[in-house]
């Protein structure tokens, strides 16, 4: 059934779980996250970014993507992912996501929260929930291993939600886009403090790679929500390699890539913990 963020995010956040996000550029990667969660009874969060788009248009996926969420048997939200351009975010409204995150955390804090008051303005006309983000994912850690100056402080989360209407919140607090290239360095005490100061539900951007540690650590001082790709392109790949040693076909390679993909959303809905959830 489609959700918004408000319909899986507040019920996490009182319940002290989190609602993985799922981003899923063909329908091999959709349905293994759909299925992941049917069989765990899990809310879940599926959808695609903005930077995906080469790799599977919008129009074109956006009503497979909206079916499949529409005729599940839990609550999933469709969700745009990292939108770099308002006009990008309309056109994910226009197509029928229930959820936009509009990013401008690249810009300056006031261009951010200016585009991204608008983008929740009008997705609030749709019904449709938003997520922004203020720090910035992905320059997480120094040399020296320090607390980088884009994590995000108390005080702009504080202003940032006032300023902008948002629904949900991107914090930085260590973690990097992709595929990491060293230990991730997370300040947990600041998520802990972030999570005292506002209401509005946190969310873990950077989450392919982090420990088993880390997600329980993270989720226990309060993310609500965490965004998980590059794991499902690597589980693809492995259920692939397998494929291609064994010498079977396009289309059983395809059902086991799919495989591989459910069983790394179902790992990653039991470590969140909101199996059973739904």
């Amino acid at each position: 059934m489609l959700a918004n963020l408000n319909d899986v995010l507040k019920p996490a956040q009182a319940g002290k779980y989190a609602v993985g996000l799922f981003n899923t550029t063909d329908t091999d990667m959709l349905e293994a996250a759909i299925s992941a969660a049917e069989e765990l009874r899990s809310p879940v969060i599926i959808g695609t970014a903005e930077v995906l788009l080469p790799y599977g248009e919008l129009s074109l996926i956006a009503p497979s993507v909206i079916a499949a969420a529409d005729r599940a048997k839990v609550p999933v939200v469709v969700h745009y992912d990292h939108g770099l351009t308002f006009e990008r975010c309309m056109e994910a409204l226009r197509l029928g996501f229930t959820s936009i995150m509009f990013d401008g955390s690249a810009g300056d804090y006031e261009s951010n929260t200016e585009f991204t008051r608008e983008v929740v303005r009008v997705s609030h006309a749709f019904g449709a929930t938003v997520e922004g983000e203020i720090g910035h994912v992905g320059e997480a850690v120094t040399r020296d291993n320090a607390t980088s100056d884009r994590y995000t402080t108390v005080k702009e989360a504080k202003a940032y939600l006032a300023d902008t209407g948002v629904d949900a919140l991107a914090i930085a607090i260590g973690t990097a886009h992709g595929a990491y290239k060293a230990k991730p360095c997370l300040d947990l005490e600041r998520l802990a403090a972030i999570r005292a100061a506002v209401d509005a539900p946190l969310v873990l951007h950077g989450g392919s790679g982090l420990s088993d540690d880390d997600f329980r650590n993270t989720v226990a001082r309060g993310i609500a929500k965490v965004n998980i790709f590059t794991d499902l392109c690597l589980a693809g790949e492995a259920g692939m390699k397998e494929g291609l040693e064994k010498g079977i076909g396009y289309l059983e390679m395809r059902n086991l890539k799919k495989d591989y993909i459910k069983r790394a959303v179902m790992r990653k809905i039991e470590l969140f913990g909101s199996a059973g959830r739904a």
